[in-house]
Formats: structure tokens, C-alpha cells, sequence
């Protein structure tokens, strides 16, 4: 690898997260400019990144679409360009990530953003091409996957990171640092949701490829493994759910709720447990995702409304809504510059792009990483969990999650 370059990066997606567009048009949720591809032309002005920047979907006659979008929406006074290479080039082509690959070098890096069942075939591939890989959860719905990629990793000598932008959410990561100091664990429940219409977004994949425990619990999955660290292990997983509401709107089969029910072992002996519920049949309200948790050990309550911030706004034609800045904001400063470089959806990839370079510029080595960021290596448990969940829901039964000699993931039973 390179010694001294700052990586270019490649965005593989071109969905509402990446670019703000979604089947319809623009997105009417708060990600209407798209998360990715905006944090990334500023990590470019900022110097962070180089100047080629990839963006990857399967069909060559989105990009003008794309650029449309970006000339007519992102007009912040400090991003001066918007530039990137699309891919495929011409045509339709599933498989344009490789391309892709091939025309980027060993030590830049890349996001994926795209269907759950597609994130190990991208992600593989990428790390084989010596990319440092950033990937939205779930990285992969199974463990064995979950276990390759981190074995390539290694090999390779590349970070593979889950993008699980809650960690560094101010009051998430507060209370993290808070639950690691309160004795045993006890007893954790949590909720999330996303509105009906987002089920028109995902109808190409919800209820056949993944369901919303994997797109949704993951979230609170990865944040209550993490708060466990050094305290608890997750040790068997039974999922329910309800049914009804998702299939009316899709036409086919498709859960609308799931639960997962996880019994936790303390590292003392005790147990705990915990519930992940996660809906995508939720009525329109004040927020687009419902999201929160309740936390209890055993000196004290955690208890955290990651939704409401106390900050509402009523607008003519658009309704009442509580607002959150603090994740992303799109609202430019009296200038029109792009502000939301200090928004917890922002730093999450800032984070990541910070530790690849110092990895590809020989600084620092990808192991270094697992105690801070939500690396591979450090998120095995959650890949345990979902999928357990998944089984749990297939089968009518408990799975349980073992572990080898070295207190590490083994298998699911």
C-alpha cells in the first residue's frame, strides 16, 4: 500500500441513504439529500479523501438522474464540486461493482449501501481487492459470512467496519460509558420503527431477502453489545412476530413487527435479558423512526428517547415534526455552507475515513481499531444475534449462541 496518499473512495448504492433518491423521486423523510454521497464531496473539499470518488449502482441510466438531483439540491457555498465516476458505464449490470474494484487501487476505501443480501458478495470482493470496507448493518445476515470477511480482513490487512452511526450519537455514547460502570446486567428492551410508506422504498427486497429485525434491531442489537462489553454474553435467542399489515401492502408474505427475546449471561454467572422489537408498519407521526431503549442494571436505569430532542417545528404544507440536528442537517448557515460536519451521521464516516487513511499511510494497523470502532472483529455477537433471530422465526424454537475456549463466537445451536 501506499505510504502517504489520502485513500479515493467508492459509494456502492445509489439509494435514498446514499444520494437522497428513492424509487419515487426524492426522499420525504430527513434524508432527502442522501446521507452518503454529501458527506463525502465534503470529506473531498476538507482534504480527507482524494478527488476520484466512485459511485455504484446497476443501471447506467440513473446518473443523470443522480446528477439532477445534486445540482438542483445540493447548492451549499462550500462544496464546490459533485463530481464522481459512475458505474456501470453503459447498460445494465448487477455486477458493475467489480468494475469498480478494478478501477480503484489497494488501500482506497468504500461504503456499501445496498440490499442486505448483496453486502457479502460486495464486501468480499472489495476486501480481496485490498479496500478498507465500511458497511451499513447488518454487515451480513449469517455468521458464517460474518467470519470470512473478518479472516480476509486480516489477511489483507484492511478495516472492515459496520456503519452503525448510534455510537456516536452524544447521548448514546454517554450512556454506554454510563452502563459499563453499573454492575451486572439485568434487563434491556427496545423499540424502533419506520412508516408504512417506507415499505414502497424497500418493496424490491422487504419479506424476500431480509426482514426489519435485520434491517432495524440491528441497531439496538449492536448498541446493547457494545454497552456489554467486558459484562454480559448473549446466549439464546426466540423471535415472534405479527403478520398482516406488511402483506396487504406488498402482495406477498412479509412480517410487520419482529421481537427477538435474548437471555444475556453475566461474566458473574447471573443472567439477564433482553427484548429488540423493530417495525416497519408504523402510522405517519412526528418523527420517521421511532427509536429508544431502557436499560437496567444492576445499580441504577438508563433510559433514552433517541427521537425526540425537544425540538419541534410546524410547517405549512409539511406538518408537525420533532427535529433532529444533531444526526444530520441540511440546513445551511447564513453563508449557504454545509454545517453538519459535527451531526453523529456524519462522523461516523469521518471516523471510518480517518482510521483507513492511517492504516493505508502505515500509521496504525487495522487491529488497533476494535476497542474503538464497531470493527468486524468487535461485532461478531451482533451478526449472532439477528441471525439467530431469523432461525428462531424459521424453525418455532430457541437458538442458542456458543462460544469456543477463548470466550469468541463458535456457532449457533
Amino acid at each position: 500500500m501506499a505510504k502517504s496518499k489520502v485513500p479515493n473512495a467508492i459509494l456502492f448504492g445509489t439509494g435514498e441513504y446514499t444520494t437522497g433518491l428513492t424509487p419515487s423521486g426524492q426522499a420525504k423523510s430527513d434524508k432527502s439529500l442522501g446521507v452518503v454521497a454529501l458527506t463525502f464531496f465534503d470529506l473531498r473539499e476538507r482534504g480527507k479523501i482524494g478527488e476520484r470518488i466512485g459511485m455504484v449502482g446497476t443501471n447506467a441510466e440513473k446518473e443523470p438522474k443522480i446528477n439532477e438531483h445534486f445540482r438542483q439540491n445540493l447548492t451549499f457555498t462550500n462544496i464546490g464540486s459533485k463530481e464522481f465516476e459512475f458505474f456501470p458505464k453503459a447498460g445494465k449490470n448487477p455486477k458493475a461493482y467489480q468494475d469498480a474494484i478494478k478501477a480503484f487501487q489497494p488501500g482506497d476505501l468504500c461504503t456499501v449501501f445496498t440490499p442486505d443480501d448483496t453486502h457479502f458478495e460486495i464486501c468480499k470482493a472489495a476486501l480481496e481487492g485490498g479496500l478498507h470496507v465500511l458497511v451499513t448493518k447488518p454487515m451480513v445476515k449469517t455468521l458464517a459470512q460474518h467470519k470470512e470477511l473478518v479472516s480476509i480482513a486480516r489477511a489483507k490487512g484492511v478495516l472492515l467496519q459496520i456503519e452503525v452511526h448510534k455510537r456516536f450519537d452524544p447521548i448514546y455514547n454517554d450512556a454506554r460509558q454510563r452502563i459499563q460502570t453499573l454492575g451486572n446486567f439485568g434487563y434491556f428492551t427496545s423499540f424502533m420503527s419506520q412508516p408504512k410508506m417506507q415499505l414502497e422504498t424497500f418493496r424490491d427486497w422487504a419479506g424476500i431477502s431480509s426482514d426489519i429485525s435485520y434491517y432495524l434491531n440491528s441497531h439496538h442489537v449492536d448498541f446493547h453489545v457494545w454497552a456489554m462489553q467486558g459484562i454480559a454474553k448473549p446466549t439464546s435467542v426466540y423471535a415472534t412476530a405479527s403478520t398482516g399489515t406488511a402483506e396487504k401492502i406488498l402482495g406477498r408474505a412479509c412480517e410487520d413487527t419482529i421481537t427477538l427475546t435474548v437471555t444475556w449471561k453475566n461474566n458473574s454467572g447471573s443472567t439477564g435479558h433482553a427484548l429488540y422489537t423493530s417495525s416497519w408498519t408504523a402510522s405517519k407521526s412526528d418523527v420517521h423512526s421511532q427509536q429508544r431503549f431502557f436499560c437496567q442494571m444492576e445499580t441504577a436505569e438508563v433510559t433514552v428517547d433517541q427521537a425526540h430532542r425537544g425540538y419541534y417545528v410546524a410547517e405549512d404544507g409539511v406538518g408537525f415534526n420533532s427535529c433532529n440536528p444533531l444526526f444530520i442537517r441540511n440546513k445551511p448557515d447564513s453563508l449557504g455552507r454545509y454545517v453538519g460536519q459535527s451531526c453523529y451521521g456524519y462522523v461516523s464516516f469521518e471516523r471510518f475515513v480517518d482510521a483507513a487513511a492511517a492504516i493505508t499511510q502505515g500509521k496504525a494497523k487495522p487491529e488497533d481499531f476494535d476497542t474503538e470502532l464497531p470493527t468486524g472483529f468487535s461485532t461478531v455477537q451482533v451478526t449472532a444475534v439477528l441471525e439467530a433471530g431469523r432461525k428462531s422465526l424459521d424453525e418455532g424454537r430457541v437458538v442458542k449462541i456458543l462460544y469456543d475456549d477463548k470466550g469468541e463466537v463458535d456457532r449457533l445451536d
